[in-house]
């Protein structure tokens, strides 16, 4: 069956975007971005929420200043089928890009009934506490960058259950961005 991940940029206090929204801090340096371009190969289609899929609009395009890592990251998101999650769009563009035909969980179904490989990603904080809710994930990839903002958006969604993780792997870069991945044991 097809995994279900959550990736997503942390700071050291949980937070996903700062008080301010802002997620400047986040910018990967080359190591950084190589392992997300790693984790994009095995990503057989991406839920997005509104504001993750206008953000990630940048890549519909290769802009002069994009060096090789970023060129294929571009060519492998506009391969990559995207469904957007939007209680305001009444049509999305970008490649292989669609609106939600249903709710999370019935997509997801679809999805997984589909095909056997390839991972399904959610991103953007609102989709994955939707998900994270409805007991949806199997697999937490989170990237802690070292700075501490006080207040935002968080990781991790309030929940009603205690969920019991297996950390996977945890990898350090020289940054100081530790890699960290834990299954959800169920």
């Amino acid at each position: 069956m097809r995994q279900v991940t959550y990736s997503m940029g942390s700071t050291l206090d949980g937070y996903v975007v700062g008080p301010d929204g802002g997620f400047d801090w986040s910018v990967p340096d080359e190591e950084v971005f190589a392992q997300h371009l790693h984790d994009l190969r095995g990503t057989s289609v991406h839920l997005l929420g509104r504001r993750l899929h206008e953000t990630m609009l940048f890549w519909e395009s290769d802009g002069p200043d994009l060096d090789p890592a970023e060129l294929e990251w571009g060519r492998r998101w506009r391969a990559l089928p995207k469904v957007v999650f939007s209680t305001t769009l009444t049509e999305v563009t970008g490649s292989n890009t669609r609106l939600a035909e249903g709710g999370l969980a019935e997509e997801i179904e679809r999805l997984r009934s589909e095909s056997d490989t390839g991972e399904i990603a959610v991103g953007g904080a609102e989709l994955a506490a939707e998900a994270a809710e409805l007991d949806l994930i199997d697999e937490y990839r989170l990237f802690v960058h070292p700075v501490l903002v006080g207040g935002g958006r968080t990781f991790f969604p309030e929940l009603e259950r205690q969920v019991s993780l297996e950390l996977v792997s945890s990898r350090a870069f020289g940054s100081g961005v530790v890699a960290s991945r834990y299954r959800v044991v169920r």
